[in-house]
């Protein structure tokens, strides 16, 4: 396919950072010595573990929101690395800190102090409102690290005994792959063949108050925290209803629960506001945050927190080497100068309400295929109807979406998010919604000419919770 110009500040070199190799080197469609597409997919077929099903593009190159191929072809990201990159790939103020950070101090572990990982700790508490922080690499560290704070929580400060703390999550919820975090999932994938999963966990539907009220007046006394997405990610992106959040505060409160956010992916201004919870002006215990706290360029992550529950975890009782290093710090707050600088949040909210009404254009020229678009700021889903779709699903709309340079990714067999970085232009921004309206156009009734309808190869058996019996992700 042909593909687009590129202007001439896309792949400038990034003045400041020194020894950092401009993408202005690759000439739009040039062919570079470096190993082909092919050849690197190949290679990490053999020699990688196959836990990911990734679609078929090997990113070389990237700036703002383009991406460019060992080849050099030209693409749009709409998923910004499941929201790492909100700032856009290789922002130039968070590249010219990490490389001189870099040459100066990258790690001192915590068994000493070092000069960037305080000013990171005053920054983020005082952005968000909380007394402290607890620093961790990884979201799903920092998963980890809420659900042991909140246990310590309750059984020093709510007296719950020994052994019986309670975490209550939500049906749908997803909050990474370590044992504890899926010992929540209602994902089979994520659970099957793991066994056995850990105990102290209860679920409730996302988005019922009342159900959580009354999980909340049966297990009350032993329940220690309510562990949350304000928006589902990769359930598709759900949005609770109006109140929900404000419900959810009310009731933490009433029951002495702690109100639990992970904002790893709706935070940030993904949603539209510094975090999701900031729609119905609402303060939780504890925010989790990770992803775009690194820029897209260094894992960083943390827990925010008030002094009452921090201070519960004690000098080795939880910890990182790599937690808190001054390279991540430097990083991290430069990364948020860029939000804040940027007005990223203003700009996620202003553009998500242009995608939606683009979509919902596409929608009206396919009320069959397309059951319903949704989403706050720039996190939004496409949720197609199976039954109109088959035999395809998602991902074969995102590997055509790949072909006319858009790239984005499915969750479950009918959802596709739309999630680009913050920083994307409004032009880019419409590229993508024509060329999903091209795909289901032009694309689609091919395809379903040439794939065969395999029914042993279905998802529905497999989609239905192990846990609650219900197809969560089903689409009629």
């Amino acid at each position: 396919m042909a593909f687009r110009k590129t202007s001439s500040y896309v792949f400038a070199g990034v003045q400041g950072a020194r020894h950092v190799r401009s993408f202005s080197a690759l000439a739009e469609g040039s062919i570079s010595s470096a190993p082909s597409s092919q050849h690197l997919i190949n290679l990490e077929t053999q020699y990688s573990a196959h836990n990911y099903h990734p679609i078929p593009i090997v990113f070389s190159q990237a700036k703002g929101s383009y991406i460019r191929d060992p080849e050099g072809k030209k693409y749009v990201d709409f998923l910004s690395a499941y929201s790492a990159v909100n700032q856009g790939h290789c922002h130039p103020k968070i590249l010219k800190t990490l490389v001189e950070q870099a040459e100066r101090l990258t790690l001192s572990s915590r068994a000493f102090h070092n000069d960037q990982f305080p000013v990171f700790a005053e920054r983020l508490t005082s952005m968000f409102g909380y007394d402290m922080v607890l620093p961790m690499n990884t979201g799903a560290e920092g998963v980890e690290t809420a659900l042991k704070l909140a246990r310590k929580w309750g059984y020093l400060k709510k007296k719950i005994p020994r052994e019986e703390a309670i975490i209550v999550s939500c049906c749908g919820c997803f909050h990474g792959r370590t044992l504890a975090v899926i010992s929540m999932s209602c994902d089979n994938e994520a659970t099957r063949g793991f066994w056995p999963l850990l105990p102290g966990h209860v679920k409730v539907d996302f988005g019922d108050e009342v159900a959580l009220e009354n999980t909340f007046k049966e297990k009350g006394d032993r329940i220690a925290g309510f562990l949350f997405e304000p928006i589902q990610g990769e359930a598709g992106v759900i949005i609770p209803p109006d109140g929900y959040l404000q419900a959810v505060r009310d009731l933490c409160s009433k029951y002495n629960v702690l109100m639990i956010a992970d904002e790893i992916q709706s935070g940030l201004a993904r949603s539209g506001r510094m975090l999701a919870c900031d729609w119905e002006n609402v303060h939780p215990d504890v925010v989790i945050l990770g992803k775009a706290l690194g820029g897209g360029m260094f894992p960083v992550s943390a827990v925010l927190a008030d002094k009452d529950v921090m201070l519960c975890i004690q000098p080795g009782e939880h910890g990182s080497t790599f937690g808190g290093n001054p390279l991540a710090s430097a990083v991290a707050i430069a990364s948020l100068d860029v939000i804040k600088d940027e007005k990223l949040a203003e700009r996620s909210a202003q553009l998500g309400q242009e995608l939606r009404e683009q979509l919902v254009k596409v929608q009206q020229h396919f009320p069959d295929l397309i059951k319903e678009i949704r989403g706050k700021g720039l996190f939004n889903a496409v949720e197609l109807n199976n039954a109109a779709m088959s035999p395809l699903t998602a991902y074969d709309i995102c590997l055509k979406l790949k072909e006319r340079g858009i790239l984005a990714k499915p969750t479950h067999d009918s959802i596709i998010r739309l999630t680009p970085p913050l920083t994307i232009s409004r032009d880019e921004l419409k590229e993508g919604s024509n060329a999903l309206r091209n795909v289901l156009e032009h694309d689609l009734p091919q395809m379903q000419e040439e794939k065969p309808d395999d029914k042993s190869n279905s998802h529905s058996a497999s989609s239905v919770c192990d846990r609650c019996g219900r197809n969560l992700y089903g689409s009629s």
